[in-house]
Order: C-alpha cells, then structure tokens, then sequence
C-alpha cells in the first residue's frame, strides 16, 4: 500500500507542541513557587484537596493530541487503494515565430511580434494534452523550446521571444521548417508545424521545404499578422521610448507590409492560411482543426490512485478538544478511591 503526503510543509506545526509542554511546566514551576511564597506546601495541598494535578497534565495531552491531529488533517495523507494506467495522447505541435525586424512593426496592437505571442499563448490554453515546441526565426532558424508537455515552462520561454535573439536578418522559413521537423521524435504521432509570420522576404527554397515537410506527415498552418496596408519599423531606446523609424539606404522610411499570398502558398490546403487579426478567431479555428486531426498516444504508465485521510484525523481532533472542554481539574471521585497515585494520608 502507497502513502502520499499533499501539503507536508505543515508538519513543521509539529513543533508548537514541545513550545507548549515548555509552557505548562514553566507554568507548573511557576505556580508552585508561587505556593511556596504562600506557605507550607502540604498546608495549601489541604486547602485545595480536590485539586488534580493529574488532570492538568491529561488536558495537555488532550491539546496536544488535539492540534497534532489539525497539522495532520491539513497535511492531508492519503493512502494509495489501487492503480491505474494513464494514456497520454493528442499531437505534437510546433510554433516556428518569426522574430525579424518587420515584426517590431505596430500595423496590429500592441506589434506584429507582441500578437504573435498572444495567439501563441491563447492556443496553448485551449489545449489538451498535446506536446508542443517552439522555434523563433528570421534570417536563420533558432530552437526556444524541445517537444514538451508542460504548457507554464512553454509560455515562459514564450515570453523570452524577441527580435534580438536571432543576430542575422532576413525571413528564412525554409531553416525555421527543417528545424521544426527535428522537434517531432516520435514518428507514430501526428506532427503540426504553425508558422507565424508577415510573410516579407521569406526567403529562397520555403516552398521546397514546406513540400519536405508535408512528405514527412508534417501538416503546416499559417497565421499571418500584420497589415496589408504595412507600417513602419520603431526604433526605440534602452528604455523602450521610440526615437524614430528604420529608413532605407535613400533615408527613406521603410513601410513593412503582411504577404499573405507567400504564406498561403506553404499552407497544407487553401485551408491551411488564416489571418491573425482576431486572437479569438485564430484560437477556435485551430481548436476545430486539431480536434479533426488524429491523436495519437505518446505516454502511458501506472499511476496510485489515493484516497484522502484528512478527515479521520480532524474527527480525532474534535473529539479530543471536546473531551479537554468539560475536563476540569477537580478529583474525579472514583478516581480519588481507587487512590492510584497514593495520595491518601
């Protein structure tokens, strides 16, 4: 049989037990100076000759019983009855972001980079039990995250995506496509590549690359963000503040646009492409396309199932306090006769 403890920091309560034994025989000395300074000793023992010492001593155990039963109530111990064998199952998806300068762009709220990261974030919340990955590129591909199912470390190192990580510029889908297959390392699961992208410069060679991929049993969808329209590139300083905009060789001010004819080209299907204006609409039709795509199981293994003991431990400590409550520190009269600590003269 398994134990499990789900809070153990508690019994480190434990330890206001001793403090309060300390306290009662502090006490206990305390008041029996104080009888001294009184008088003789046996004189006020006569005064008072329903008095149990005894009891006092037993009301302590009763507390004490009593609170450790409270530390192992909120410890909450449980005890494993059974097993049981947990599939693990979904699709190993992998986010290749573009991090170039274009991205920087503010054509879309808060920029082109900063809603790439909000779809990113918001399609992981609407996932099961799929593992994920993520790749940042621009003119050369960079692994941020391995295949993992652990979607809080994803979203941190999400949150470290930037324009700066990757030095040379450029849009190189095609490395940011052969690195992501290196992510899928299982070949039996199912294997998504989500590209997200303005779609400028993207490079030589996606084409070849996507068709690689999809020979490979990797589905690619493509999200672009940005506007046709374009806008400038900000140039800020160390503190964020912009201090002007990327000008081209002639002093002019480079306007950035979104090439969603490039990216629907790589897509799976005509299906394949969606425009990353709205974060809600990105979010459920991803949602309603996963679900469409077969899961496939990466993990199984044994697991205890436990069952909670808290409440045993918490019904103990009730009673004990109950018990302490109409406990009072006269002589019991049976007690008294059966004179088990000699105190009869």
């Amino acid at each position: 049989m398994d134990y499990e403890l789900d809070e153990s920091k508690y019994l480190y309560l434990l330890f206001i037990i001793p403090v309060l034994v300390l306290v009662f025989l502090y006490n206990l000395y305390w008041k029996r100076k104080k009888q001294r300074e009184f008088g003789n000793p046996e004189l006020v023992k006569k005064l008072s000759p329903d008095r149990s010492t005894f009891k006092s001593t037993l009301k302590l155990i009763l507390i004490s019983l009593a609170f450790a039963g409270i530390v192992l109530a909120l410890v909450n111990p449980k005890i494993g009855t059974a097993t049981e064998t947990v599939k693990r199952e979904g699709v190993d998806i992998v986010f290749a972001i573009d991090v170039s300068k274009s991205m920087l762009a503010e054509d879309v709220q808060p920029s082109r980079l900063g809603k790439a990261k909000q779809i990113v974030s918001q399609i992981i919340n609407s996932l099961g039990s799929d593992r994920i990955g993520i790749v940042g590129y621009a003119g050369s591909a960079y692994p941020v995250l391995p295949i993992t199912t652990d979607y809080s470390v994803a979203k941190m190192f999400l949150q470290s995506v930037n324009t700066d990580m990757v030095s040379s510029q450029g849009t190189a889908i095609s490395d940011a496509i052969q690195l992501a297959g290196t992510f899928y390392d299982n070949p039996k699961t199912s294997k998504v590549l989500i590209l997200i992208s303005d779609g400028e410069d993207h490079g030589e060679g996606s084409q070849e690359a996507a068709a690689e991929a999809k020979k490979k049993g990797i589905r690619i969808i493509t999200i672009g963000v940005g506007t046709e329209k374009g806008g400038p590139i900000p140039l800020r300083d160390s503190n964020g503040r912009v201090t002007g905009y990327k000008k081209d060789n002639q002093g002019e001010t480079v306007i950035t646009k979104l090439y969603p004819d490039a990216l629907k080209t790589l897509a799976a299907n005509k299906n394949g492409y969606i425009y990353g204006n709205s974060t809600k609409e990105v979010t459920d039709y991803l949602k309603n396309t996963l679900q469409n795509i077969e899961k496939t199981e990466f993990e199984s293994k044994e697991v205890a199932l436990y069952e909670s003991q808290f409440q045993w431990f918490l019904g103990a400590a009730f009673v004990l306090f109950f018990l302490e409550i109409f406990l009072l520190e006269r002589k019991t009269k049976w007690i008294k006769k059966l004179n088990l600590f000699n105190e009869k003269e």
